[in-house]
Order: C-alpha cells, then sequence, then structure tokens
C-alpha cells in the first residue's frame, strides 16, 4: 500500500509540477496557535507539512529554528503533544502528507516501537531525524519502513557517489537534498550547484528529491522546483513566527507567504 507521500508525488508528477513543503516548529509560538496554523497550510498551497519536533539541543539548526524549538517547549510543547495535534489534524485533512523532523533523543525517551504505532495511529507519514545516519539504520529506518512509513534521508553537497548509494538504499518517500554545508537560516545555493546535485542524486534512485536550506523568497521556490521535485522553505517561515509572535494576524502571515511560494513552484515549470 502507498504511502500519503508517495500518492502525492505521483499527483504532482501528474500535474508536472514540484511540491512545496513547508516546515514549522510544532507548538511555536504556542500550541494553539501553532495548530491555527499547522491545519491551515494546505489551503495557503503546501503540498507537504514538514512538522518540527521541538527539542532543547537541534544541533544542525539555525538560531532562528533554534529559538522556535525553545518557544515551543517554554509553552509546553513535547512529542505526546505533537502526536496529539496530527490527531486533531486529521479529523480535518486526510490527504496531505505529515513528516515529522527531528532528532532520535525524544523518540529514543518516548519508546521507538510505542512511537511508531503511536505516531502511525495519529496519521504521520514519515520522518526526518537528522542525526541518525545510515549505519544507525536499525535504531529506527528499518523499524519505521516496516511499520509501513517513510523514513526521508539527509543528503548534503559533500555527500560523494561513494556514500550515496548507501545513503538512499533504505530511504523512502523522498531523498532530502541539504543545499549548502551549514545550519538552517543561512544562505541559499545557486541554481546550478544544485541542478548537478539533483541529477547526482538521480543517479542512485528513483525517489523524489526535495531541496531546502536558503529557499526564502518566491524566485528562489520557483528555481528549485524547476529542476527538482520539491522545495523545502522553512526558516523564512519561523522568523515570520519570532517577528509577530503576539499579534492575531500571526497565521494570516503565515500563509500570504505560503501562498506567494506556492505560487512561484506552480508556475515554474
Amino acid at each position: 500500500m502507498s504511502t500519503r507521500i508517495e500518492r502525492r508525488f505521483k499527483s504532482l508528477q501528474d500535474e508536472n509540477r514540484a511540491g512545496l513543503v513547508t516546515f514549522l516548529t510544532a507548538g511555536d509560538p504556542n500550541p494553539e496557535v501553532g495548530f491555527d496554523i499547522l491545519k491551515g497550510l494546505p489551503a495557503a498551497g503546501a503540498d507537504i507539512i514538514e512538522i518540527g519536533v521541538p527539542f532543547s539541543d537541534p544541533m544542525a539548526d539555525g538560531p532562528a529554528i533554534q529559538a522556535s524549538s525553545l518557544r515551543a517547549i517554554k509553552a509546553g510543547m513535547n512529542l505526546a503533544k505533537v502526536l496529539e495535534s496530527v490527531r486533531d489534524f486529521r479529523k480535518i485533512d486526510d490527504v496531505t502528507p505529515i513528516v515529522l523532523m527531528g532528532y532520535f533523543n525524544p523518540i529514543y525517551i518516548y519508546g521507538v516501537d510505542k512511537f511508531l504505532s503511536d505516531a502511525k495511529a495519529a496519521g504521520v507519514d514519515g520522518f526526518i531525524v537528522v542525526d541518525l545516519p545510515p549505519e544507525e539504520e536499525t535504531e529506527f529506518c528499518l523499524p519505521a519502513r516496516e511499520a509501513g512509513l517513510n523514513f526521508i534521508y539527509l543528503t548534503a553537497p559533500t555527500t560523494d557517489e561513494r556514500r550515496l548509494p548507501r545513503v538512499v538504499k533504505h530511504a523512502s518517500g523522498f531523498v532530502y537534498f541539504v543545499s549548502i554545508t551549514g545550519i538552517t537560516g543561512t544562505f541559499a545555493a545557486s541554481a546550478s550547484d544544485v541542478e548537478g546535485h539533483v541529477a547526482r542524486i538521480k543517479k542512485f534512485t528513483h525517489l523524489p528529491v526535495c531541496v531546502g536550506f536558503g529557499i526564502r523568497t518566491r524566485e528562489q521556490a520557483a528555481e528549485i522546483a524547476r529542476i527538482a521535485d520539491g522545495a523545502v522553505v522553512g526558516s523564512v517561515l519561523v522568523d515570520i513566527v519570532a517577528a509577530n509572535v503576539d499579534l492575531p494576524s500571526l497565521p494570516e502571515k503565515v500563509f500570504e507567504l505560503v501562498r506567494c511560494l506556492a505560487d512561484g513552484v506552480r508556475l515554474a515549470r
């Protein structure tokens, strides 16, 4: 049986366009407003939703996403509440794929088997666990796949052709190409560089390739959408949350940018 992620990319392929993947931290700036944003993302144009699991030491993330995790944790968000928000989302949307992105420590503490069971029951479709390399695939990747859930691996410009086959061997759903060597929220790579890397990844996998890190504008999203299967946008959305944290209009400000990015992605080809 195919997953929501696989069905969504099939639909995008049929439409001859790339997808917009949005990232926001769960429970930022608080669980109530965070859920209001989450449930409005599909209508604004998000094709796949990445939900960041708040963590106290997000080592791969830049200051903006680190701060979003701290805001969410301070507001009471935790892994169990992340799953609760997915369950509530599934009551109104059973189509849009949801990927949880984060670190292994909270999952380990929760218990891998229990977490996979609860995540699947809640309606989660896949995972990105940034600190689990392919060498640790038995910890979570393979159990997730056995549970019928996708596990998305990260690749980078430094992932050479000797390592790529190992990285994508057990990946599923899509491959996430981190377009820069650095933390989230930093500069963007050139489209020509990204195009070469996407072509190289596709030599080793049939999976869709989504590109993230550094995409902040409609024009940048459109550039990526012309050469990859998806554009991942996160830090700029998190920045909007941070800049408008106390305003009632915060969700609409996020949706306004998502609509702009989605237009760029949809009109790119």
